[in-house]
């Protein structure tokens, strides 16, 4: 469902990514490791369609980015989920949903906000006063409503308490669930094992380690990280 071959990218003569290939089928959850600037955000950015890569090959199922609009297939939940404070959760999911072409009812969008975890008194309230770890879950509705295959993630966990990390976590792996599946930029080592069901390990542009999350844990990968890094 989601496919690297040979991705390479540069700004400016330096480089962002060089040669990097992966594969993330159905039900997957793909935590990408890395320092800032080591490549994870541009190769997200890449398959939103935000930037061009100067070669090689990506695919969302059968489409290939370059030549088709993958935009209904795919959501993005940003480390700052960029909405709109002075309307409620609700609002905000039902102007979004129809931004990519769904119509809901008041209460099909309370319905998909409660899955997600927002609490049911919250949801008509102004995301003014809603915390990181809500907005999230408003981002992470926005997805469901469109039915998006496949739902990027930048440092999702970043700021969020422990309960709210607990929650976002759970959330992610009912997603896998459906059938979606999640790709995720993030410096979470401990979550990354908790939630991935493969990890990549990204330095200076070159993906350098994928494994399988059940097969190390947290202290290794992270002594993994370090040396990789």
């Amino acid at each position: 469902m989601l496919k690297a071959i040979n991705i390479s990218k540069s700004y400016q003569g330096k480089t962002a990514l060089k040669s990097v290939s992966f594969d993330v089928s159905k039900g997957e959850i793909f935590c990408l490791l890395g320092q800032n600037g080591a490549g994870k955000t541009t190769t997200i950015n890449i398959f939103l369609g935000f930037i061009k890569m100067d070669s090689g090959q990506a695919f969302v199922g059968d489409k290939e980015i370059d030549k088709h609009n993958i935009n209904k297939l795919t959501a993005y939940i940003p480390e700052t989920v960029q909405l709109y404070g002075n309307l409620s959760g609700v609002e905000n999911l039902d102007f979004f949903s129809r931004l990519a072409g769904f119509k809901c009812t008041t209460a099909e969008l309370e319905t998909i906000l409660t899955k997600t975890g927002l609490q049911t008194d919250a949801q008509h309230k102004r995301l003014s006063s809603y915390s990181k770890g809500m907005r999230q879950k408003v981002g992470i509705a926005i997805a469901l409503a469109k039915n998006a295959e496949v739902i990027f993630m930048d440092e999702p966990t970043s700021g969020l308490d422990p309960k709210a990390t607990a929650e976002f976590t759970t959330i992610c792996k009912e997603l896998a669930a459906m059938g979606k599946i999640i790709f995720m930029a993030t410096h979470d080592i401990f979550n990354a094992v908790e939630l991935a069901t493969t990890i990549g390990i990204m330095n200076d542009g070159v993906l350098v380690q994928q494994l399988k999350a059940s097969d190390i844990d947290a202290g290794q990968l992270n002594q993994l990280y370090l040396e990789t890094i």
